[in-house]
């Protein structure tokens, strides 16, 4: 009876940390610039992907408490704005994460359509900035210090963060109360930052149409967006990859540091695009480097 006892316990710890909470909706009133759902568009849950999402939620996963560092992360994972790759690109991330004391939240964003949004081209960002609004409101409830906030993006999700990371100045959200929108700092993994030449350019269709204004494409190309105000950022992409080329981390990485934004980029000669946690061409990991420089930033210093 006692080894049941403490198995039962050891259980709700383990529940307790690393493991996902019951995912909180981004909007329990209802859900902005949204149509009527048609019956048709219901979402799905097979092999690691999610598709037509129309409900956005955002699922907690919590380090131990006596290791906790008070940092939080909001992670979007990629999928090309058609689909999320929820485990390796989400929920994996975020079990990594609470290892190293790190809050994790994984974004379920919705997916850019005219069937369910009224502007599509905005859809995405909304759920970014009100889930960055929501864990700053909710931050002592949780244990986060409001200051150190980051967005982590892969892929086209690198592409939501980046856009969260240079457009904040600019509320697509209700906001009454002032909260803050700006992330304290920016990981992205093999993103998707221009919607120019070098782009992906079936994030740009998803996300902005077939055939849309010059300005548009120049406002979502994000290495157009940078300023002296945006959030430090860290970087990792493959040479090789043959998805989303490497430029679109080195005109970002540039146009950081013209703005004299501190920057850090790890790129690998291998492993293509979408590796998630672990680039299989090499033993070099690259959440080690993550971890050292949030360190070496002062994210990972307790309250």
């Amino acid at each position: 009876m006692k080894i049941c006892i403490i198995n039962i316990l050891l259980f709700i710890t383990c529940f307790e940390c690393g493991f996902a909470q019951k995912p909180v909706l981004l909007y329990p009133d209802g859900v902005p610039n949204s149509k009527k759902t048609p019956s048709a568009y219901v979402e799905i849950n097979e092999n690691n992907k999610v598709g037509f999402v129309s409900i956005p939620t955002l699922t907690p996963f919590f380090p131990e408490k006596a290791n906790a560092t008070g940092a939080a992360v909001i992670i979007c994972p990629g999928g090309g704005y058609a689909r999320l790759m929820i485990d390796n690109e989400g929920y994996d991330i975020a079990r990594k994460f609470n290892e190293i004391g790190v809050a994790a939240f994984v974004l379920k964003y919705r997916l850019p359509s005219d069937e369910v949004m009224a502007d599509k081209t905005i859809g995405p960002l909304q759920d970014a900035q009100r889930a960055i609004q929501l864990v700053r409101l909710r931050s002592a409830e949780w244990g986060i210090n409001p200051a150190k906030i980051g967005i982590v993006g892969f892929s086209a999700g690198g592409h939501l963060a980046s856009t969260a990371g240079t457009h904040f100045d600019h509320s697509v959200i209700e906001n009454r109360l002032n909260v803050n929108l700006r992330p304290d700092f920016m990981m992205l993994i093999y993103p998707v930052i221009s919607f120019g030449a070098v782009g992906h350019q079936g994030s740009k269709h998803n996300l902005l149409g077939a055939d849309p204004d010059q300005k548009l494409v120049d406002l979502y190309s994000n290495e157009k967006q940078v300023g002296s105000n945006t959030p430090i950022t860290f970087i990792v992409q493959s040479q090789d990859d043959k998805t989303v080329p490497v430029q679109n981390s080195l005109l970002f990485y540039s146009a950081l540091t013209e703005a004299k934004v501190k920057a850090e980029m790890v790129l690998y000669a291998t492993g293509g695009h979408g590796f998630g946690l672990y680039n299989k061409a090499t033993k070099d990991q690259w959440f080690d480097h993550a971890t050292n420089w949030l360190n070496a930033n002062g994210f990972l210093q307790s309250f």
